[in-house]
Formats: structure tokens, C-alpha cells, sequence
């Protein structure tokens, strides 16, 4: 089990009102164990991305930086450790990130100033609870829709409007999960889990099926001319997209060889250059959707409007603090939504034309570096592009060329099933600051059932529970890790949600299915007051 960096230097003992004062002047400062890191001049830096780290300012990140980081990098983190706190048997009581109450840095860039980005829900009731305490403090405005954020209002924030909501979480028992999982990391580590096993990483009998698939996709191509032939093309190397995602998955979580570097320029080379996707994209993305699973505001992984809602809380427009935008319930919305159920697996056959979109609007947006990652990035993706478009300009006919481009997207599409169904299906409640690391990953995750002999179709993605637990896992070793966690949760006394993989996908179906009625009983009870209202 890892802990906080060895102490080399005195260093001062913060209080709580300190710390919130602190956080309150612009500083980002995050709790490790019994000490104090002050992140502010790394944020920018963050390869997981600042976001990640903004989530967790006034907390107790503990559990998830170690699950995020390698030993060397916990080590390095000694430089910016800046204070200590004293905690009891409860832990640290989280402050409110000032993330989650939708406020960012006022661009003025002059300390100590925020302006609010958006309408988040967790900020209406400890915003309204200071105003009615301090009837002179206005509400703050929110950035305009479509305008620039220069001439935003300046909100000066206030150490009590950091305070947590009421919850009915129990600190102690919550600490104790926490504490009990650090002596899980423990039992992992010390079972040899983190070393990729055998020959190859454990990826040997992978990289030849990513073979054959291959020879057999670009073989039937280039050597046959009919339908048939050319169709059997499109499926396999549509199959071969979908079984390489799961190595750039894991190489995205750094599990693969375990370093960093190496890791991410493998992800680059196969989701680029064969795929045409942004591992870059999709590691910000992916970050963002382990530290805050399932959160409607601020979970990317979940934010599908028009198309999908798990939660009626989608029905009010909410503000994704990840797109930075509105997720606007429109009409058009509302349509999709109510027949979610229907149309799950089809939209979801062509959810890698949305990869491509969401990859190529970050990859030239402002977030990603201009650094040789990005350019790295930017040559496959053109590379992948040259020799696809090639392989559809050679085929005979407009016909035969639309149907290998849907056939080889729509093979690839299990993969997106398998994605969402670990997901879907879970809660989606806010429980605030203070619910511990293992008990959200374990309310919002579930795994699913299948024999060791055919886990490869699902890439280990089956095993999300253990997965989300310890994202830098090696993928081959998550079956053995996930008994240990199954121990753990006995311990506890806290849920392990598995399912077989049609009854998970019944769950899934189940939960669109009701937020569609849930939409259509909200359509009556307004046709009804409207009636009423007509009728005097």
C-alpha cells in the first residue's frame, strides 16, 4: 500500500478555516493522507488534466491518486506538499470544490476572484442557504450562452459556501471504507496484481487474434471482388476495431507496459493510426468519468443527450462542467428520449462516427498541448484516413463502398454496448464530498458474467468493478484481483453488482425504458394543466 511522501522538512499544520481560505483566494489544495498538496502551478501540467484535479480541491484524494499514479510519481509529489492536517476517527470533512458548485477563475486572472460558469445543481441549495444568511450577497450570474466571459460579474467566494451540504452518509463508516481499501491496494500489490503476467504482458494470444483478423480483413479485400467477399472484409476488420479498443483502453490507464511514455504512444499508434481516434480525447475524457462516475453534471460517459438520459435529472438542461455547455432538453430531445429503449442499438451501431467527431473536436479545440503527442496524433489520423478512403475508392460501385463503410463501423459496435453496460444501469445520486472513493466506484459500477474461455470478447471490460477500484491494473489480472475485492465488499458489507450479459443488458433497456415514461408522464400532467388552463 502506498502513503503519503516520507517527511524531509517542517511543515506548518493547517487548519480547516485556513485551508478553506486558502482554496478561497484561487489556491488548489488537495488532502493525501495527513498532509496538504498545493497543486496550483502543476494544474495546468496535470497529464490526467487539470479538471481531474479540480474535482477533488478541499478533499481527500487519497484513494484516488494512489489508485491513479505509479509509486515513483507519489514520491514526487513530496515537493508540493505545503502543510498537515490533523484528522480523527471520521477522516477529513470534504470541503465543496468550487467545481461543484459551477464556479471557475474569473478570467480577470486578479487572485481571489470566480465568476460562475454555469447553472450546477449542487450550488443551489448552499448558494441559496448563504444568501438567505447574507441577504446583501446577490446570486451569482452565469456565463451568457454564445457570448465571451469577459465581462463576467465577479463573485468573491466565502469559506462557508465551501462547507458540504447535509448528508446522511456516515463519516466514520465511510472513513473506515477508505481505510479498508488502502489495505486492499495492499493485499493487490502484494500478490504481484500490478506486474503484467508472462511473456508479451499477458497479450500474446491477443496479438495473434489482432493478426489474423488483420490477414484475413486486408486478404479477402485485396484477393476477392464480390459482395460476399468484400462484406466478410468489412466484418472483420470492423472486428478488429473492436478488439483493439481494448488494448487502447488499457494503454490509455497505463497498463499495458506500465510507464507512461510508452504506454501512451502505443494508444496513439493503434487508435490513430489503424482507428482514426484520439487516445488524447479519450484518456481526458475517460479521467473525468472514473473520478466522478456516473454524475449527470459532470460524468462525460453518461452526458448523451439527444440520444440517451439514465436519469430525469437530464430532462432540466443540466451543464456538463466537462463540454462546458448546456446539455439542452429540446424538442428534438424529447423525441429521441421517449424511444430511447427502441432505439438503443441502433444509434449505438454508429456510435464510432461519434468517436471521430468528439476526437477531432478536442484534437483541434483548446485543450490538448501542440506538443509531438499531438502531432503524433494528427499524422495517424491522416494516415488512417488516406488508406481507408483508398480502400473505398478502389471498390466498384457507390453501393459496394456505403456498405463496407457501415458494415466495418457497425461490427466495431459491440465494444459501445459492452462500454455503457457496466453503467447504465447504476445510480446516478449525487451523495456529496463525503461518500468515500470505493463506495461510489461500487454504486455506479457493475460487472458482468462471463466463463474465462470467452473473456476476450469482452476485453476485460466485463470486470469494471475492479477495474474502477484500480485502473492501473493490468486487464489479465483482473479476474484474480477481482476475488479480493469480492472479499473486501464482504467485509464491508457492501454490494458487488453482477449480472450475465443478457440479463445486464435487460437492466440497461429496463432504466432507459423507465426514464422514457418518466418523459411521458411529465408530457401528460403538462397537457393536463394546459387543458385545465383552456377550460377556465
Amino acid at each position: 500500500m502506498s502513503s503519503a511522501p516520507s517527511a524531509k522538512r517542517d511543515i506548518p499544520l493547517f487548519s480547516r478555516s485556513e485551508i478553506a481560505s486558502r482554496i478561497c483566494s484561487g489556491q488548489q489544495l488537495i488532502i493525501l493522507h495527513s498532509r496538504v498538496i498545493n497543486v496550483t502551478s502543476w494544474s495546468p501540467f496535470h497529464p490526467g488534466g487539470s479538471l481531474a484535479l479540480l474535482h477533488f480541491v478541499g478533499r481527500d484524494g487519497s484513494d484516488e491518486i494512489e489508485a491513479y499514479h505509479s509509486e515513483e510519481t507519489l514520491k514526487r509529489m513530496e515537493k508540493f506538499v505545503v502543510g498537515k492536517i490533523e484528522l480523527d476517527k471520521k477522516g477529513w470533512l470534504p470541503l465543496t470544490p468550487p467545481i461543484a458548485l459551477g464556479l471557475i477563475k474569473h478570467p480577470d486572472g486578479i487572485k481571489g476572484h470566480w465568476a460562475k460558469e454555469g447553472q450546477v445543481t449542487l450550488a443551489e441549495s448552499i448558494l441559496q442557504k448563504t444568501i438567505s444568511l447574507n441577504p446583501e450577497k446577490a446570486p451569482i450570474p452565469s456565463i451568457p450562452t454564445g457570448n465571451g466571459i469577459k465581462n463576467l460579474d465577479v463573485h468573491t467566494l466565502s469559506p462557508e459556501e465551501l462547507e458540504p451540504p447535509l448528508s446522511d452518509m456516515n463519516r466514520e463508516i465511510e472513513y473506515k471504507r477508505s481505510l479498508a481499501y488502502q489495505e486492499l491496494r495492499k493485499r493487490v500489490v502484494d500478490a504481484g496484481l500490478f506486474k503484467p503476467p508472462g511473456p508479451l504482458a499477458g497479450y500474446g494470444s491477443d496479438l495473434a487474434r489482432y493478426t489474423i483478423l488483420a490477414l484475413a480483413a486486408f486478404g479477402l479485400f485485396f484477393y476477392t471482388q464480390g459482395w460476399v467477399g468484400q462484406m466478410m472484409s468489412a466484418t472483420l476488420l470492423g472486428l478488429l476495431f473492436q478488439q483493439l479498443t481494448f488494448i487502447v483502453h488499457d494503454a490509455g490507464h497505463t497498463g499495458v507496459t506500465g510507464n507512461y511514455w510508452w504506454d501512451r504512444v502505443i494508444g496513439m499508434t493503434i487508435a490513430s493510426w489503424i482507428g482514426g481516434l484520439s487516445v488524447s480525447w479519450w484518456c481526458d475524457n475517460h479521467n473525468i468519468h472514473h473520478l466522478v462516475t456516473n454524475h449527470p453534471e459532470h460524468d462525460p460517459d453518461i452526458q448523451h443527450i439527444p440520444f440517451f438520459a439514465i436519469s430525469k435529472d437530464f430532462f432540466g438542461s443540466l451543464w456538463s462542467t466537462y463540454h462546458k455547455k448546456v446539455m439542452s432538453f429540446d424538442g428534438f430531445s424529447r423525441i429521441l428520449i421517449s424511444v430511447q429503449h427502441k432505439l438503443y442499438y441502433i444509434v449505438l451501431s454508429l456510435a464510432r462516427f461519434n468517436l471521430y467527431a468528439q476526437s477531432y473536436i478536442y484534437l483541434f479545440g483548446a485543450k490538448p498541448k501542440r506538443n509531438n503527442f499531438w502531432r503524433y496524433e494528427l499524422a495517424g489520423i491522416a494516415f488512417y484516413w488516406f488508406y481507408y478512403l483508398s480502400m473505398l475508392k478502389s471498390l466498384p460501385s457507390w453501393k459496394m463502398r456505403l456498405g463496407y463503410l457501415l458494415i466495418s463501423h457497425i461490427a466495431a459496435s459491440p465494444v459501445h454496448v459492452q462500454i455503457v453496460l457496466s453503467h447504465f444501469a447504476c445510480s446516478t445520486e449525487d451523495l456529496g464530498p463525503t461518500e468515500s472513493f470505493p463506495s461510489r466506484q461500487l454504486r455506479t459500477t457493475m460487472d458482468v458474467i462471463c466463463s474465462p474461455d470467452i473473456e476476450f470478447i469482452h476485453g476485460g471490460l466485463h470486470l469494471q468493478v475492479t477495474h474502477h477500484l484500480f485502473p492501473r491494473l493490468p486487464r489479465h489480472n483482473l479476474r484474480q484481483a477481482s476475488l479480493l475485492v469480492k472479499q473486501y465488499c464482504e467485509e464491508q458489507k457492501m454490494e458487488y453488482k453482477e449480472y450475465g450479459w443478457l440479463d445486464g443488458n435487460k437492466q440497461v433497456l429496463s432504466t432507459l425504458r423507465e426514464v422514457a415514461n418518466q418523459l411521458e408522464l411529465l408530457k401528460k400532467v403538462a397537457d393536463g394543466e394546459i387543458q385545465e388552463k383552456m377550460m377556465g
